[in-house]
């Protein structure tokens, strides 16, 4: 079998069910789409014409493409945490990442409510 990429994942424990890991690849995905859809946000924020301060609207498009890029990256660390958890048998680890984007997409959007309605 040749190596495989990352190493700290697939040179412990056994292959698991193939399942399991598609499972794992599929949320990892549904991720990068979240993180694709915050960097699109930022993107638009800062390219339409809001009835909001300039300062405001892009710091608010800021905060969106760094949460965009932080999804990306945390996304693939819990892919490698779960798929590595899998081959030892443990259990998976805990992820807070969902609960951080909820509250920092909804502060977001109550500042921008407030801002222009």
């Amino acid at each position: 079998m040749r190596d495989r990429w990352p190493g700290w994942v697939y040179d412990h424990g056994d292959e698991p069910d193939y399942r399991f890991s598609y499972a794992n690849e599929r949320t990892f995905l549904a991720w990068l789409r979240t993180a694709l859809a915050l960097l699109a946000g930022g993107v638009a924020l800062d390219a339409l014409n809001v009835d909001m301060p300039v300062l405001v609207q892009q710091a608010l498009s800021a905060v969106l493409l760094v949460a965009g890029l932080l999804c990306a990256l945390v996304s693939w660390t819990r892919w490698a945490r779960a798929e590595r958890a899998m081959r030892e048998n443990n259990p998976l680890p805990a992820s807070q990442l969902g609960v951080v984007l909820a509250v920092l997409i909804v502060a977001v959007a109550i500042v921008v409510l407030a801002l222009t309605v």
